[in-house]
């Protein structure tokens, strides 16, 4: 099979933004996190962070542990989002951008005459440069060409920082076979525990299974898919639907009581309900979340009979459940939209009322997307409207216009 992807993996993506903007920051470990306090969590971390052991979920206090020296900086996601957009104008310089699959991960697809691993790798090296001239030279990026999308992902983590690799037809699949199982995309936690139990512990074993054993394996037909992108096939990923929209935040510590937490997770609920109709779907339920400080969380969930799309529906049913929470000191909270439908599959409202609430929510969001975030907000969250302000989901660039998650 020819080569047909080039996939393009940004390294340590928030902390090289912030090394660019702050001069200071270059050649010294970075952090970046939404709360700079010790109970805040480690969102990206630069490769001189990454020396000293930390690992993005590592507690900033157990950073500072492990390397005295290094920065901590706090979370700028309007600035991550606009070197998102310059790094696409600086790819497509060179190669239309195909995909963009995160905020930090986007593909390409080789015509004819970049499908050689020689043409293949000098467009890679005239992307790089791209990148660095006009958006800055702390970015570097990894990146893979291979016949398959799959592949070619699994080439940009290979050789890190800065690194290409080219996964020919013939390289395949014993080029792999030096990966663990978990280097594989979507193999993690649950699914390496299943591979296990069906007796597949490297990638080398995977590789030597059979279609009908990994389609048992995976439990479903994903699993024939495999089979095929593993020796380079290009087969069509099956089409996904999304299951929930959900967002969670630690506080920072002059919000760990009652009035503060309760407005927080108001925010957080303004924010999922938005980018759930921005996407088109209506909720089903939506479940709560409380981690305590010490450690002791609590979880529950209401049902919104017929889906929902009102946020003001969606926070009377939180209310109902935060009356139920755990009492104490709160660290953070989470709350989740989930049981999505298409917005155009659900029925229509009966009542004059329900639609009337319905679109005030939308008319909200186009507000707030015309004349910025939080233009227009519930008076419940006034406490919290410049907290939990900054949340990119890897899987979901937000759109400048409209998220209010660009702070």
């Amino acid at each position: 099979m020819p080569l047909s992807t080039l996939f393009l993996d940004l390294n340590s993506y928030f902390a090289s933004v912030e090394q660019q903007l702050q001069p200071g920051l270059r050649g010294r470990p970075v952090v970046v996190t939404p709360v700079e306090a010790g109970s805040g969590c480690c969102i990206a971390v630069s490769y001189e962070a990454k020396a000293f052991g930390i690992r993005t979920g590592t507690r900033v206090g157990e950073a500072q542990r492990l390397c005295p020296e290094v920065a901590v900086a706090r979370a700028r996601h309007g600035e991550y989002v606009r070197f998102h957009l310059r790094i696409i104008e600086a790819v497509e310089t060179c190669i239309p951008v195909a995909e963009v699959h995160s905020i930090d991960e986007v593909s390409c697809r080789l015509d004819r005459r970049e499908r050689t691993p020689e043409a293949a790798a000098a467009l890679a090296l005239r992307i790089k440069s791209a990148i660095r001239e006009r958006v800055g030279e702390c970015l570097r990026c990894s990146i893979g060409i291979a016949p398959n999308t799959l592949l070619a992902k699994v080439g940009t983590d290979m050789r890190k920082p800065d690194g290409l690799v080219v996964l020919r037809d013939e390289d395949l699949p014993h080029g792999l076979y030096e990966l663990r199982l978990t280097d594989l995309p979507g193999v993690a936690g649950r699914m390496e525990r299943r591979l296990n139990a069906a007796g597949i512990r490297t990638v080398e074993e995977l590789c030597a299974r059979s279609k009908e054993e990994l389609r048992e394996a995976w439990g479903s037909v994903l699993g024939v898919y495999w089979w095929h992108w593993l020796r380079g096939h290009e087969v069509a990923r099956p089409a996904t639907r999304r299951r929930s929209v959900g967002h969670s935040h630690v506080l920072a510590p002059e919000l760990r009581n009652e009035e503060g937490a309760r407005a927080v997770i108001i925010r957080l609920l303004h924010k999922a309900a938005a980018r759930m109709r921005h996407l088109g779907y209506e909720a089903g339920e939506m479940t709560v979340s409380v981690r305590l400080v010490g450690g002791r969380s609590w979880e529950a969930r209401a049902e919104l009979p017929g889906g929902s799309q009102d946020t003001l529906e969606m926070i009377g049913a939180l209310g109902r459940l935060w009356a139920r929470r755990a009492r104490g000191p709160v660290l953070q909270v989470g709350v989740t939209l989930a049981g999505l439908g298409a917005t155009a599959e659900r029925t229509m409202p009966l009542f004059p009322e329900e639609e009337r609430r319905r679109a005030l929510s939308r008319a909200i969001d186009r507000l707030n997307a015309r004349h910025g975030r939080l233009t227009v907000y519930t008076a419940s969250m006034q406490e919290a409207r410049a907290s939990a302000s900054g949340g990119i989901a890897f899987t979901f660039v937000p759109d400048l216009g409209f998220s209010d998650t660009v702070a």
